[in-house]
């Protein structure tokens, strides 16, 4: 039972490290962009909130696809960016958040003519970011992600578009999509010149495969925090390494249970990581395409570990920390969030 006060988790100012560009659209904004393109995703509002309501892990992908398709303009991305702020900002209290893009599905898409320049797609989003943070008071920035499905030729894109073409909130460099079948050590120099430009490591690992995927994203990849990491509870002595050397999880509790990588949320292993001391972050991964909130997965996560308000608090201040926010960021955060619990 919930130890904590309505409302608290949603007034509580928050950071989000793992949260999915395109995968962050609702039904809201899908509903304007499939009004601007139309074809075979409904305008409907109604329509779209029954065609994302989540079945299984194949509609997910039907949909995030769907979704990939009605971004087809520097117009389109600098919509979806800035309405995707409105809501961390208005319905999230979230004040700082790390945006995961994929650049290569819309500056390279399979489909010819649907394609836009990279410099156009890098001047939507930052006009987007600048426009957020004027408007909504949330600080933005991006960790620019390979889609690992579609291998070396996307991951040596990714890179030339991070470092040839590097937009001022560009502070990461991630690997996403499928884990099977997707080795990472064969990214292992392309992340070399990502760290070497100064962009931190934060690859997903660990979701759908076991401990030793973790292990070769920090051996391989330089690995500085983990996306999802879940099956490192499989593995003490990684539990150990991880606490040891401040590797943070970005944990996505209602996301891992959707694609199977736990059976339920009450065997998820968030327990295990704050008994073995890890840092964790709470995140929501593709939240509205998974039916969840980041104030949810707050609650979730509360629950899980029991935690009171103070609890709660403590890992809104371990998101600030484990962020590449600027330091005079971090610092009005984890101020903002000890004034609100004094209130």
């Amino acid at each position: 039972m919930s130890r904590l006060r309505d409302g608290f988790v949603a007034g509580l100012p928050k950071a989000e490290l793992h949260v999915h560009h395109v995968g962050s659209a609702s039904p809201r904004i899908v509903s304007e962009l499939a009004a601007r393109h139309p074809g075979t995703v409904p305008s409907d509002l109604e329509d779209l909130r029954r065609f994302f309501e989540f079945r299984d892990f194949a509609h997910f992908i039907e949909v995030y696809l769907a979704v990939v398709d009605l971004v087809r303009t520097p117009e389109d991305i600098r919509y979806l960016t800035y309405e995707i702020a409105r809501e961390l900002a208005e319905a999230q209290s979230v004040r700082y958040a790390e945006l995961t893009c994929t650049p290569y599905t819309s500056v390279l898409p399979r489909d010819p003519g649907r394609g836009m320049p990279i410099e156009a797609y890098t001047e939507a989003i930052e006009d987007a970011r600048v426009a957020a943070e004027r408007d909504f008071g949330l600080v933005l920035r991006w960790i620019y992600d390979i889609p690992g499905e579609s291998g070396l030729p996307a991951a040596d894109e990714t890179l030339r578009f991070a470092l040839d073409h590097a937009p001022a909130g560009l502070v990461g460099f991630g690997l996403g999509g499928p884990e099977v079948g997707v080795d990472r050590p064969q990214f292992k120099d392309v992340f070399d010149a990502a760290r070497a430009a100064g962009l931190h490591s934060v690859p997903h690992a660990g979701e759908t495969t076991g401990p030793e995927t973790i292990w070769s994203a920090i051996h391989d990849l330089g690995a500085e925090r983990i996306g999802h990491g879940t099956s490192a509870a499989q593995d003490p002595a990684l539990l150990t390494y991880l606490a040891e050397h401040g590797i943070a999880l970005e944990v996505c509790p209602s996301s891992n249970v959707a694609t199977r990588a736990v059976a339920s949320l009450a065997e998820h292993p968030l327990p295990t990581f704050v008994e073995a001391g890890v840092v964790v972050t709470i995140n929501s991964d593709d939240p509205p395409m998974f039916g969840t909130t980041l104030n949810k997965e707050y609650d979730v996560a509360a629950d899980l570990l029991d935690l009171d308000e103070a609890g709660v608090a403590g890992l809104a201040r371990a998101a600030v920390t484990a962020s590449w926010a600027p330091a005079d960021v971090q610092q009005r955060i984890l101020g903002e969030i000890d004034a609100y619990v004094a209130s």
